[in-house]
């Protein structure tokens, strides 16, 4: 199958992710003081950048963990299945938890995970996600500490791909395809 041609226009630049990481940074610490260690999960892959910038910011001792879950393959939109390709290491019964995303969208992924970590008995499981799109919610779940909230685009850089590419751009930009369709 032939790529679509498709042009990156920015959304958000590197210099105003790096603010609002600072910011979140700042309320996680005030949210969790008193931790004895803050578990850190990154939802791979695309809050890899996210959580490494985000982590380095929270003034507490954290363990980063990573769970791998997928509901889009290659897609631009979910198949609403919700697959997990790699589950955590460690253990989070009684944990403070801090579940990292880079964008809420249907929202179908994440709730999954949150029931799934629930079940495990955290002592507190907080969300942080990067980017959310309201418009497009389709499961009911809400980050408590959102990034930015954005319209019904399709996204990449800072970590978000698309088919694999574009994880490496410091900066969000809506993807625009050039060849007319939809």
């Amino acid at each position: 199958m032939a790529e679509r041609p498709y042009v990156i226009d920015q959304m958000i630049s590197a210099k105003a992710i790096a603010a609002r990481v600072e910011g979140l940074a700042r309320e996680i610490t005030a949210h969790f003081r008193g931790t004895d260690k803050l578990v850190v999960v990154g939802l791979l892959r695309g809050s890899f950048v996210f959580i490494a910038d985000l982590v380095r910011e929270i003034d507490l001792p954290v363990e980063v963990d990573f769970l791998e879950a997928s509901s889009y393959g290659d897609a631009l939109h979910s198949s609403r299945e919700v697959r997990i390709l790699k589950d955590l290491r460690g253990e989070i019964a009684s944990r403070d938890v801090l579940i990292v995303e880079d964008i809420i969208d249907t929202g179908f992924t994440l709730h999954h995970v949150k029931r799934m970590f629930e079940a495990r008995e955290p002592k507190r499981l907080e969300v942080c996600a990067l980017l959310d799109k309201p418009s497009r919610r389709e499961a009911d779940i809400r980050a408590t500490w959102t990034g930015f909230e954005i319209p019904d685009e399709f996204v990449v850089g800072y970590g978000i791909d698309f088919a694999q590419r574009n994880r490496n751009l410091p900066y969000i930009g809506k993807v625009r395809f050039t060849d007319g369709a939809a």
